[in-house]
């Protein structure tokens, strides 16, 4: 029996030490949200310049994303692990220091490299040692790091703001709060880099290297005997078969091949839904509404946590229910939930832009948001990564992915930047109509076009 659990315990070691940098993802997406209203104060930016700032990190992660996946077929999966926490460590701290909105987007910028790769790398990381047999558990670490990183950023955002009197307010050492916020990154990324230390390469890489004993030595700590050299053989099988994903396998007689399209526009929904604007413009959302600042970095705190719920409810359904039962669920509570806050922020929002509800109202708002999060935590979230995952056939896989985790990024960076300019412009009831009317419209695309995974072997498809 223990000898049966030490390669599982290894494998658990593994995927955890790789998922701090979903956990890493997670934290540097989302600690900005609690830091937009003083930076804005800080730097003296505009709106836009403002909403730039926060939307310059995923511009980086479109590029870190390209790159860290030829980079580790190059140099390794852990050398570009190494020096993607090394990215998390030079931004929070070139973040926290920053004197100028120049000077910060720069920063950012190299955040999101870091983001983007490690959002490529855990995964493959996890999925390359990973015995079969338990391989979909600890791939789910990686959506649940993110999860939890974007919750411990909001706690850690809501606790220095807590003490400090505010984000913009002096913190230690004379320096504002803010700049803590954003250092506070700096202690996962240095327990990362030191980690990844104690971690072996990828089996899959070495084989590819042609260093097969160094694959076989950890493959004896990861597998049982009698698994190892057939584990060997298949490697090596598959890569030969492979080829390295190429934009032309997504086109037929120069057009987009139908499935492609329909993984974009999953991509797309996910992000047009508005559900970003929740993670990184949270505290202004609610000040904007009428709550303190203290009041609303602790609703953060709730959302983070309401999060983290409903990933692990969604791990727990999503092989059970199915991928399309799932994300029309979603999609109509989304559309509920959305139209009620629509509403609210309608009827509550004077001719100045200005935000006064009721206790009731807020007390519906607050129950509203929630449920929108949960609504899309359960669904959206997790489901979303696990279809396009699956839908595509093996000879289209690579490219289609990598073409519709694109269009993510791109619908990303336009709902991040264009939240603080409706906001200005028309308010908060013109930002969630919008976001209220791509729900409406996922509702139907995913009745016409989506089509049922569960169970299915990726050969089927």
């Amino acid at each position: 029996m223990k000898q049966q659990q030490q390669p599982l315990l290894y494998s658990l070691f593994l995927s955890a030490v790789a998922a701090i940098g979903g956990f890493l993802f997670g934290y540097d997406s989302a600690v900005i949200n609690g830091t937009v209203s003083a930076i804005q104060d800080a730097f003296g930016s505009s709106s836009v310049t403002s909403g730039f700032s926060v939307a310059s990190m995923l511009l980086g992660c479109a590029v870190g994303a390209f790159f860290a996946g030829n980079l580790a077929d190059r140099l390794g999966r852990k050398p570009v692990m190494f020096a993607t926490g090394i990215l998390f460590l030079i931004s929070a701290f070139g973040s926290g220091i920053s004197s100028g909105s120049f000077e910060f987007i720069v920063y950012r910028l190299i955040g999101g490299f870091a983001v983007g790769a490690a959002s490529v790398l855990a995964p493959t990381y996890i999925s390359e040692i990973a015995p079969a047999s338990i391989r979909g558990r600890l791939a789910s670490l990686q959506q649940l790091a993110i999860v939890v990183g974007i919750f411990s950023a909001f706690l850690v955002n809501y606790a220095i703001a807590s003490s400090a009197g505010g984000a913009s307010a002096i913190f230690l050492f004379e320096i504002p709060a803010w700049s803590w916020m954003f250092w506070s990154e700096i202690v996962p990324s240095v327990i990362f880099v030191v980690l990844v230390f104690f971690i072996p390469e990828s089996p899959r890489y070495l084989v590819a290297i042609k260093k097969e004993p160094q694959a076989r030595e950890i493959l004896t700590r990861l597998l049982s005997l009698k698994e190892i050299d057939s584990t060997l053989k298949e490697i090596s099988e598959s890569l030969q078969r492979e080829h390295k994903p190429r934009i032309t396998d997504i086109f037929l007689n120069g057009k987009i091949l139908p499935i492609v399209w329909i993984g974009i526009s999953l991509s797309l929904f996910q992000q047009f839904v508005g559900i970003n604007v929740v993670f990184y413009y949270g505290s202004v959302l609610w000040q904007t509404a009428g709550f303190t600042e203290s009041n609303a970095l602790l609703i953060n705190v709730l959302s983070g946590t309401i999060n983290i719920v409903s990933t692990l409810v969604a791990i727990a359904l999503i092989d059970k229910v199915g991928r399309k039962p799932l994300l029309l669920g979603g999609s109509i509570g989304m559309t509920l939930t959305l139209g009620v806050l629509t509403i609210l922020f309608t009827l509550t929002q004077s001719s100045g832009g200005e935000i006064s509800m009721s206790p009731f109202q807020a007390t519906l708002a607050l129950v509203a948001a929630h449920l929108y999060i949960f609504c899309f935590g359960v669904s959206w979230g997790p489901t979303v990564w696990v279809l396009l995952g699956e839908m595509f056939n093996n000879k289209i896989r690579g490219a289609a992915i990598s073409t519709a985790a694109s269009a993510q990024w791109v619908a990303n960076f336009i709902v991040t930047m264009t939240f603080p300019m409706l906001l200005a412009g028309f308010g908060l009831f013109a930002a969630y109509g919008l976001y209220t009317f791509f729900a409406i419209l996922s509702i139907f695309f995913v009745l016409s076009f989506v089509k049922e995974t569960k169970g299915k072997r990726l050969e089927e498809m």
